[in-house]
């Protein structure tokens, strides 16, 4: 059986530095498919899709709101064809109602040990328009290894750096943030993988340098005390979520290679000050996590939080502004409210104002959202400051010799005169 897996295109951030990174979502969904079933993916932000390619099935794995739209055209082409067409990810699962139209089947949830039954309703021409599979979570013990096999490694590089492969240890999250969906997605309780199996996978990528995706590690200490523990003599280079603000946590997370964190700043109190200082006291940078526009920003609030956030001295800045995406606490409010202003799909970017924000105007946010971005780069652009994160990176891996040049990557000596110039 031939089944094309598809990653529909979609746009970066305005001001973001564009690069893409191997998806998740599409390589774990291929690990629950049957050995015999031969995938080709596409990763629409990089190739091209060839609609002329005989395929018996074809899969789109979305996983931003701002796929859905284009994701739906790449079905109704396909469907045009004859060619049956299964939907997954987590914005199928956001908008699971509208995906329907637009596709033979529609999965929700998590795959492990589901897609055999899936295919052979398919064989049987007995496919279900809808595979809930929402809250009913699989044996996390059931979880293997991604498939990486299936990525063109070679478009996976931006400018001679080279990006880094995505990985889970655990699924779910105890904590329900205002604007996210991973309680409505994954559920409110913290699923972590078996540890031996989680490191196995990570030392079986053959890259050195990983992002580990979970929601958040700061979820159970003594988890995560021994998933660090475990992880050091791999001696690779990674990036993730929050990691505890605990002095033994941070350091064994130094020790097992954690070279920066995402970390949401959401304030400007001596909490968050003393949490970056920590990070960088273990080697650890920041890149932080900025939503504008939640109900108690004012004009004057996001000027001084800009500047706030360059006093504390983060490595990086990515500002969003707050985007009500279904199923989140902040849809919820905000549609109550009848403060939603567009639900066409393709402006939730998180860097469009969607709704009316409670201080000022959707004009004013939108301008401050600019202001932001151009006020902390200013001094700095963006890409200097990840070219200064990668050279953290690089030599890191010099130092433990694990450094290596891949094909398409920057050599030591290129890297060298790179940095001279910069």
């Amino acid at each position: 059986m031939k089944f094309k897996l598809i990653y529909p295109k979609w746009s970066k951030l305005k001001g973001q530095t564009e690069f893409h990174l191997p998806p998740h979502g599409p390589v774990v969904f291929a690990a629950t498919l049957p050995k015999d079933v031969d995938v080709i993916f596409v990763d629409e932000n990089l190739e091209t899709i060839d609609f002329d390619d005989p395929v018996d099935l074809v899969g789109i794995s979305m996983m931003l709101t701002i796929q859905v739209k284009r994701g739906w055209a790449v079905a109704d082409r396909y469907r045009r064809k004859g060619i049956r067409v299964i939907f997954g990810g987590i914005a199928t699962m956001l908008h699971a109602e509208e995906t329907r139209l637009h596709a033979d089947a529609v999965f929700l949830g998590e795959a492990e040990g589901r897609m055999e039954q899936v295919l052979t309703d398919l064989h049987n021409n007995a496919l279900q328009p809808v595979y809930d599979y929402l809250n009913d979570h699989p044996p996390i013990e059931s979880v293997g290894p991604a498939r990486r096999d299936i990525l063109n490694r070679d478009l996976y590089n931006y400018k001679g750096v080279q990006m880094f492969d995505l990985v889970h240890a655990s699924r779910g999250c105890r904590f329900n943030c205002y604007p996210c969906a991973v309680a409505y997605l994954g559920g409110r309780k913290f699923r972590p993988r078996p540890i031996d199996k989680a490191v196995e996978e990570m030392a079986g990528i053959d890259n050195n340098r990983l992002f580990i995706v979970d929601n958040s590690l700061a979820q159970d200490s003594k988890w995560e005390k021994e998933l660090f523990r475990e992880m050091i003599p791999l001696k690779k280079k990674w990036c993730s979520h929050p990691i505890e603000d605990d002095p033994e946590i941070l350091d064994l997370a130094a020790q097992a290679g954690a070279w920066y964190v995402y970390q949401a700043v959401f304030d400007m109190s001596d909490t968050i000050r003393n949490r970056i200082r920590r990070y960088h006291d273990h080697g650890i940078s920041v890149e932080g996590t900025i939503l504008l526009g939640l109900d108690h920003h004012t004009e004057d609030y996001i000027k001084r939080f800009v500047d706030f956030l360059l006093e504390i001295d983060l490595d990086l800045a990515e500002f969003t502004v707050l985007a009500p995406f279904p199923h989140t606490r902040a849809f919820e409010e905000l549609h109550a409210q009848n403060r939603i202003l567009s639900h066409d799909w393709n402006d939730y970017t998180a860097d469009k104002v969607v709704y009316q924000p409670r201080h000022m105007s959707p004009e004013k946010l939108q301008e401050l959202f600019d202001y932001a971005w151009n006020a902390f780069y200013k001094e700095e652009s963006q890409m200097i400051r990840m070219f200064k994160l990668h050279k953290q990176v690089v030599e890191k891996e010099m130092a433990d010799g694990t450094y290596r040049k891949r094909p398409r990557q920057m050599s030591k000596k290129a890297f060298g005169k790179t940095l001279d110039a910069i």
